[in-house]
């Protein structure tokens, strides 16, 4: 069920990991912002906007991983976007016979046949320096970045003052960083909460590709947090975080191995013969 967060914005929560799909109402139809993940989500998603009357126009994949690079027929053939070098990343990764069975691998076992693969990642790059979405509504302009992944991009509606932060600022997830990442995937975080931080003075409401919605102060704390936990796995810390502390209530059967990988991996690459950090 589509939820309004924002004059015009609208958010569908799945069961998946508390993905958020996000819908810009514009002047001939919506924009579409990860459009789900399971069927019968989607296939919801596409009958609430044609019983408001309403039609796909747009859609943008915040980045390469293949719980946001989901489509379904019903929505329409509008064209889906992503930034240049999240498509190249895409185009990179599904560009052989054996791709789609790869990501079906990833899937839950659980979920996996609910799971529409055939539209998957069918998202064209727009130019590099592309400053906004092509379409007709409201201005949506986009902050790249290479947290989390390459060709990460956060979305701010100005006129409605919403930030579409994709996988970043969750209440339920910590930052998750690019451990393939062969450059800097701490400094990348950093940088990139650096970059969500300059435009809060304009954003009264967050949308977490995962969890709850932020309003008001929250999206400042929410940088704060993650930003106070990269810099825990930056100097080998333990983090004093309520998201994989002994308090935490979701995700606790598997988000603290998912820190433990983090933190591991990062102490690796700090070591003399590991990759330089």
């Amino acid at each position: 069920m589509l939820r309004q967060v924002a004059e015009g914005v609208l958010v569908h929560e799945s069961e998946f990991v508390r993905s958020n799909a996000v819908v810009v109402q514009g002047r001939a139809g919506v924009l579409l912002i990860d459009a789900g993940v399971q069927d019968h989500e989607m296939v919801c998603l596409a009958n609430d906007l044609s019983d408001s009357g309403q039609t796909v126009v747009a859609g943008f994949s915040t980045h390469p991983h293949w719980d946001h690079l989901l489509w379904h027929a019903m929505l329409g053939s509008a064209p889906r976007y992503g930034t240049a070098r999240c498509a190249a990343t895409v185009r990179d990764r599904l560009s052989d016979e054996g791709a789609k069975a790869r990501v079906a691998a990833l899937i839950p076992p659980d979920i996996v046949e609910q799971v529409p693969l055939d539209l998957l990642g069918l998202i064209a790059g727009l130019p590099a320096e592309t400053a906004q979405i092509p379409w007709d509504g409201p201005l949506v302009r986009i902050i790249e970045h290479q947290a989390h992944a390459p060709g990460h991009a956060a979305l701010l509606i100005e006129e409605r003052r919403v930030l579409v932060a994709g996988d970043m600022l969750s209440d339920v997830l910590v930052p998750m960083l690019d451990l393939n990442d062969t450059t800097d995937p701490v400094e990348n975080y950093l940088a990139a909460l650096r970059l969500l931080d300059d435009v809060t003075h304009d954003v009264d409401v967050v949308v977490p590709g995962h969890g709850s919605v932020g309003r008001g102060d929250e999206v400042r704390a929410r940088i704060a947090q993650d930003r106070a936990y990269v810099h825990a796995l930056r100097d080998a810390r333990a983090p004093s975080d309520p998201r994989v502390g002994p308090s935490a209530t979701y995700g606790k059967d598997w988000l603290p191995g998912v820190h433990e990988r983090q933190f591991q991996h990062l102490a690796r690459r700090s070591e003399p013969d590991g990759t330089p950090g």
